[in-house]
C-alpha cells in the first residue's frame, strides 16, 4: 500500500462524520463564479452587456448589487484563485502557498470554506457539496478543503472537473488491461502526472457516487475527449448532470473562459461572457424543472475579480495590475426568502458573500470578516 492510499484510509478512520450533525432542511444554493475576471461594462451595463439574461432578467428576480468591491489591502491580489477563496471563506488572504510553479498559483484555504462549515453543521454527504471546476485550472482542485484544525478533509467538498475525470478514466483503463507494454507505460506516466497535480498527503478517492457519475460520463462521451463539451460549456454540462444525478445541496460553478482575453482577441472575452450567460439560463431552467430544486434554490452569481481598462496595452483587459477597476465587481442573489426586484444603493464588500450564503443555509461562517447582508432577506 503506497503512502497516498494509506493516508486515505487513515483519514477515513480517524475523521468520522460527527454524530451530532443535524438533517438539513434549508434551500439549495448554487454559487456561480462569473469567472475569469470581468468588467462591469460588458456584464451589468444595460446598454453594453454581453450577458442579457443576467442583466435584464435575473437582476429583477432578486437583489442586484451593482457595487461589490474587493478591498484594497496590502497583499490582496485581484486574481481568480484569490477571489474564489474570498467568496468561499469570507476572508482576504485566507490561503497559503501549497507549492507553486512559475505562473501557477497553488493556494489552499487556511480558513474553513462554505462547504466545510455546511458539512460540519449538517448531515450532508460529500457528493452533495460540489465544486465544478475548469479543465485548465487544476490548481483550484485544492479548494475542496482547507487546513483549519477543526474542519479539513472530513468536511471536504467533491470536485467535478475534466482533471478528475481523467484521473478516473486512466485508473479504469489501467485496471481493465488489454494494452501492450508501451501503451500501459504511457498510461501509467499520464496517471502519475495527473496525481502529481495534488501533492498533499491526504488526497482521498472520490466517493462511490462520484465514481458512478464518472462511469456514466465515460459511457456517454467515451475516452477520446472529442465528444464532450469544452471550456465553460463543459462546466454547464457537468453542473446540469450533477443536478439531475447527484442533487447537490451546495454547488459552486467556477466559470473561467473570459480570462482567455489575456492571450488573444478581445472578442474571446465578450463571447465567453455570452457563453456564461447561456449557461446561467440553462442552470436556472434546470432548477425550475427539477422538483428537488424548484422553489427551493437560491442562486448567488458574482465574479471572482474585475478587469482593467488600459488603452495603452495591446490587449487592454487585464487584472494583474491592482487597478481600481480590477477591484470592482457585482453580484445577483435571488431565490426563496430573498427580496425581489431590489438594487442595493451602497457599496458592498466581497467578503460579505460567504456569511450571506451561510445565513441563507442556516449556519455561521465564524471566520468571515464581514456580516451577512441582512437587507436582502424577506
Amino acid at each position: 500500500m503506497d503512502r497516498r492510499a494509506f493516508n486515505t484510509g487513515l483519514a477515513a478512520t480517524l475523521l468520522a462524520r460527527p454524530a451530532h450533525a443535524a438533517s438539513y432542511r434549508g434551500p439549495n444554493v448554487i454559487l456561480v463564479r462569473f469567472g475569469g475576471g470581468v468588467r462591469r461594462h460588458e456584464t451589468i451595463d444595460p446598454q453594453a452587456t454581453w450577458a442579457p439574461f443576467l442583466r435584464h432578467e435575473l437582476t429583477k428576480r432578486g437583489v442586484f448589487i451593482p457595487d461589490l468591491r474587493i478591498e484594497q489591502l496590502d497583499g490582496v491580489s485581484t486574481s481568480h484563485a484569490e477571489g474564489t477563496l474570498n467568496l468561499l471563506t469570507g476572508r482576504y488572504l485566507a490561503y497559503r502557498d501549497a507549492g507553486s510553479k512559475f505562473l501557477t498559483d497553488r493556494l489552499e484555504p487556511t480558513e474553513p470554506t462554505l462547504f466545510e462549515y455546511l458539512r460540519s453543521a449538517f448531515d450532508i454527504p460529500s457528493h452533495q457539496a460540489l465544486l465544478i471546476n475548469g479543465e485548465d485550472r487544476p490548481q483550484e482542485e485544492f479548494f475542496t478543503f482547507g487546513v483549519n484544525d477543526h474542519y479539513g478533509i472530513d468536511f471536504r467538498s467533491e470536485m467535478l472537473s475534466l482533471h478528475r475525470f481523467k484521473l478516473f478514466k486512466t485508473r479504469q483503463m489501467l485496471a481493465e488491461g488489454g494494452l501492450d507494454g508501451a501503451a500501459t507505460a504511457e498510461l501509467q506516466k499520464q496517471y502519475a502526472a495527473l496525481q502529481a497535480a495534488d501533492p498533499r498527503d491526504f488526497a482521498p478517492q472520490q466517493s462511490p457516487q462520484i465514481e458512478a457519475f464518472w462511469a456514466r460520463w465515460r459511457a456517454h462521451y467515451g475516452d477520446d475527449g472529442f465528444r464532450n463539451p469544452r471550456g465553460d460549456r463543459l462546466l454547464t454540462e457537468l453542473a446540469l448532470r450533477a443536478m439531475a444525478e447527484l442533487q447537490p445541496t451546495l454547488m459552486m460553478v467556477n466559470y473561467q473562459d473570459p480570462d482567455y482575453v489575456h492571450w488573444g482577441n478581445p472578442s474571446h472575452y465578450t463571447r465567453a461572457i455570452a457563453v456564461i450567460d447561456e449557461g446561467l439560463q440553462r442552470l436556472v431552467s434546470a432548477a425550475e424543472a427539477n422538483p428537488a430544486y424548484r422553489d427551493n434554490t437560491v442562486f448567488v452569481i458574482t465574479p471572482d475579480c474585475g478587469r482593467d481598462a488600459n488603452p495603452l496595452m495591446d490587449v487592454p483587459f487585464q487584472h494583474h495590475f491592482n487597478s481600481a477597476t480590477a477591484h470592482e465587481t457585482w453580484a445577483v442573489i435571488f431565490g426563496p426568502g430573498i427580496v425581489r426586484g431590489r438594487a442595493l444603493d451602497r457599496t458592498v464588500d466581497q467578503s460579505a458573500i460567504a456569511p450571506t450564503i451561510a445565513a441563507v443555509m442556516g449556519f455561521r461562517a465564524t471566520s468571515a470578516e464581514n456580516r451577512a447582508l441582512g437587507e436582502i432577506f424577506l
